[in-house]
């Protein structure tokens, strides 16, 4: 019962994170910046929040400066719209998941391009 109620909340807590990280003012946290995985702990005590952006890992590291120095909003508008008893102390983490998955996709296609012009060629 109780997994279900961390992986519950775990939920509740990316979807409001979403909304509120669009709101921070901060120059330095990037508008293409997204939430790749939470880590809460059992307890609530301990959030890490891993993030990515599009833009790179200077674009990410950058970003988590300025998310670790609008921390303390950032924890007041999720304890204000979530209601736990307990607000859990965020940790935010760059992770390069994002970009890594963008240069496979463009790996891919450009390998998929070059399998069409193989295929009508051997049909003949």
């Amino acid at each position: 019962m109780a997994g279900f109620k961390i992986g519950r909340t775990t939920e509740d807590i990316r979807r409001e994170l979403t909304d509120i990280l669009r709101s921070v003012k901060d120059p330095r946290v990037s508008g293409l910046l997204s939430i790749v995985k939470l880590d809460l702990s059992s307890d609530l005590s301990y959030c890490k929040v891993y993030v990515s952006s599009l833009e790179g890992m200077e674009s990410t590291l950058q970003s988590v400066k300025g998310l670790s120095s609008a921390q303390g909003f950032i924890r007041r508008e999720l304890g204000s719209r979530l209601r736990l008893r307990k607000t859990p102390e965020l940790r935010f983490i760059a992770d390069d998941s994002i970009e890594i998955s963008a240069k496979i996709s463009k790996r891919l296609e450009e390998i998929l391009p070059a399998q069409d012009t193989v295929e009508p060629s051997e049909q003949e």
